[in-house]
């Protein structure tokens, strides 16, 4: 068989071992990764006998891939028919699981992996092998799917004002802007408000590590060689944390920022919910052709939004994340066969087109059909690419960040009804048991000066109350142990009086509002309302709002997950799902990584 291939040139962005091993320490616990039984929902298109490949790919690509494997599913490759399978596998969560050697608890074990940077690669090469000492990739750089450079998104109207498209633009002036008590008054728009930012977590999330390394190279004026001293420079500390105190929230995906702004634009409130976010390009095109998720079964459920995204480089330079094609060492001959050909199939023409038709730049850097200034890209614009620092120099970074970012502001409340006793599927332990470990195993991810409180609620907790107050609001310093000692020590019992609970939480944090912080309630339930003569969901919305954002945890298959959704994003918030209770520590930790 032939599909033309392009010429698999080895220009693989230069993630070295500093990027990789950051990431490795306290990155990749985002909640789920595709288990065993997920075949993306496609029948089988062989008969007889045939050779199933398995490709585990991270999240942001994986609509395409399954396309693509769909469309190639059905050659016949050595004699017999080809299969390939698409499951979906966080980066980091898969990375380790190959370093354990796959166990069957991982899900069904891939012949190919996909992670969304080499950056995985190389860690797993670091971390040494599974049960016999190896590692199961080939030495030498893999060959990348797909590449897209990290980019500042901003809406049109916003960037026209900063000068954009003649003027180039950089950290430089979103950190002058961020600083700027006039805020967007100084550009003539002072219905704008304040500059608000949108970053991931950089502890979690790639381009939220791209972002920050960025942001401390343009404090530097450098585009290489940045060093410790670099970093604990006052005047660079200073500039970081201008650009911190401007973001709305943190967290591990930059999709939550991308879907709220896409309501927001609905409401004809788009600038008001953000000035830019740190994306991918790629990430720009879909959302201007109404797909912030990219994911191609998506397409064409929203219209364009009134005020579209451009994609801004930065003037003093920016990163690139690849999309390797990593075959696996246990592959016998014939899937290597298909894994060789499929590889071969990925690269070709046919299928380079299909990934720029949804903003990503071929496996060799070229801008595809979509990167044009319509869709708010510059296809031509020059990209300064920047070389990450040292191990050494960029746990400095890591540990500048730590203590630069925006403070948290947060209340937890947990469901303690009488569901929560029931045992989650597996595991032996109750649903409260497995909720207790999760919370408090995520409490390390606070810093000493972020105010953390505690609530449990059910039905009439104190008196006539849905909820008691645990630990009051306060600093992690001081409040700790008492955090720990009483999520330890909850019980259950009663309904759940979800609806009085969540405006009262809501209030309270009003109330304790922090204008330097990010003020937010954490909401973790099992079940639905079952108060009558309460708060009704309508009225509850109404008095909902972005001045505390609510992130809710929707916890068992009992959770009612539209309900906490709409909850969610009534204060531009985000809901995670936890529908099966054996994943609530990877949630919960990806909950806290919002701040």
């Amino acid at each position: 068989m032939s599909y033309s291939p392009a010429r698999p040139r080895r220009r693989i962005l230069p993630y070295i071992l500093a990027v990789i091993l950051a990431i490795a320490l306290i990155a990749g616990l985002r909640w789920f990764f595709g288990r065993s039984g997920d075949d993306g929902g496609t029948p089988s298109a062989c008969s007889g006998d045939s050779v199933t490949l398995r490709v585990a790919s991270s999240q942001d690509k994986i609509g395409i891939l399954r396309e693509v494997a769909k469309d190639y599913s059905g050659r016949t490759v050595s004699g017999r028919c080809a299969e390939v399978v698409v499951d979906e596998a966080n980066s980091g969560t898969a990375m380790r699981a190959l370093a354990k050697g796959w166990k069957d608890t991982d899900g069904k074990r891939p012949d190919v992996w996909s992670p969304a940077a080499s950056a995985w690669v190389t860690l797993l090469r670091q971390q040494a092998g599974g049960a016999d000492g190896t590692v199961p990739v080939a030495d030498g750089r893999p060959v990348p799917i797909v590449t897209a450079p990290l980019v500042f998104a901003m809406p049109k109207p916003m960037a026209e004002a900063l000068g954009w498209p003649g003027k180039a633009i950089g950290w430089a002036e979103l950190a002058e802007l961020a600083s700027d008590p006039k805020g967007w008054a100084k550009y003539g728009h002072p219905e704008w408000g304040q500059f608000k930012l949108g970053k991931t977590n950089p502890n979690f999330s790639t381009s939220g590590l791209n972002a920050t390394i960025g942001a401390y190279f343009a404090a530097t004026g450098t585009t290489s060689d940045l060093t410790s001293g670099d970093v604990a420079n006052d005047r660079t500390r200073k500039f970081v944390q201008g650009v911190e105190q401007s973001i709305v929230h943190y967290g591990d995906i930059s999709m939550t920022f991308l879907g709220n702004l896409l309501r927001a634009d609905d409401r004809g409130e788009a600038m008001a919910y953000i000035s830019a976010i740190t994306v991918e390009e790629n990430s720009v095109t879909d959302y201007n052709r109404g797909n912030p998720s990219g994911d191609p079964a998506t397409l064409g459920e929203h219209g364009p939004p009134r005020t579209p995204l451009v994609a801004v480089n930065p003037k003093e330079g920016t990163l690139f994340s690849d999309h390797p094609y990593v075959p696996l060492t246990w592959m016998d001959p014939a899937h290597k066969a298909v894994s060789d050909d499929f590889l071969t199939y990925l690269h070709s023409g046919p299928v380079q087109a299909k990934f720029q038709a949804y903003g990503y730049r071929t496996f060799d850097g070229k801008a595809g059909p979509q990167a044009v200034e319509k869709n708010g890209v510059l296809p031509d614009a020059k990209i300064t690419t920047l070389s990450p620092p040292t191990p050494a120099v960029l746990d400095k970074v890591l540990q500048s960040w730590s203590e630069l970012r925006k403070r948290a502001n947060v209340l937890i409340v947990v469901d303690k009804s009488g569901s929560m006793e029931e045992e989650a599927t597996g595991t032996g332990e109750t649903r409260l048991e497995l909720a207790k470990k999760a919370a408090i195993n995520a409490l390390p991810q606070f810093r000493a000066d972020d105010k953390v409180g505690l609530w449990a609620f059910s039905t009439r907790q104190d008196g006539d109350l849905d909820y008691r107050e645990l630990v009051p609001i306060d600093t992690v310093a001081r409040s700790g142990d008492a955090l720990r000692d009483q999520l330890n020590g909850l019980t259950v019992g009663g309904g759940t009086g979800l609806y009085d609970t969540t405006l009262a939480a809501v209030e309270r944090m009003r109330g304790a509002r922090d204008s330097g912080a990010i003020n937010a309630v954490v909401f973790l339930t099992d079940g639905k309302n079952e108060k009558t003569g309460g708060s009704d969901l309508d009225n509850l919305l109404r008095k909902l709002n972005p001045d505390v954002r609510l992130f809710t945890i929707g916890y068992g298959e009992g959770a009612d997950q539209n309900v906490l959704k709409k909850i969610a994003e009534a204060t531009d918030g985000a809901a995670y799902d936890s529908s099966r209770p054996d994943t609530i520590d990877q949630v919960f930790t990806s909950v806290i990584s919002n701040f």
